[in-house]
């Protein structure tokens, strides 16, 4: 990203995410871009779990590690979603230290494809209108 996401969430590096060499263990990673997409659309008012949830299925991630992150340490996951296509939309993330937002400083890059999916047919769906115009109004305002 250029420049910071509109969106980020923080949260702590806890002792069980931390690998012998008393760095985050790479897999949680994911966990914390999931964590952090999970919030991005909570804060659109977009449910992802029970009735009339937004539901989603991960297709491709492509992780960049720039930096370890520690024990005990914030983060802050940014969250942005660049594209946005019929059935599928890309998320990009980056994980910098909690309120350190300058380029070049950050532990992680990755970019997400995720699709909508109907658990219900086993298939990609196309983006309900609804999610579309929240994703597209926070991107390009920040509301």
């Amino acid at each position: 990203m250029a420049e910071p996401a509109r969106f980020y969430h923080t949260l702590r590096v806890r002792y069980s995410e931390i690998d012998g060499q008393g760095i985050v263990f790479n897999s949680h990673y994911m966990t914390y871009c999931d964590v952090a997409i999970t919030e991005y659309f909570r804060n659109l008012g977009i449910l992802v779990v029970g009735d009339d949830a937004f539901e989603f299925a991960l297709v491709r991630a492509t992780l960049e590690f720039k930096r370890p992150a520690r024990l005990d340490e914030l983060l802050d996951v940014h969250v942005a979603v660049p594209r946005l296509g019929n059935k599928s939309f890309t998320a990009r993330f980056e994980i910098y230290p909690h309120e350190d937002k300058r380029p070049g400083s950050p532990y992680l890059e990755a970019e997400i494809i995720y699709v909508s999916y109907c658990v219900e047919e086993g298939r990609a769906i196309p983006v309900p209108d609804r999610v579309r115009e929240r994703i597209e109004r926070y991107e390009r305002t920040g509301i």
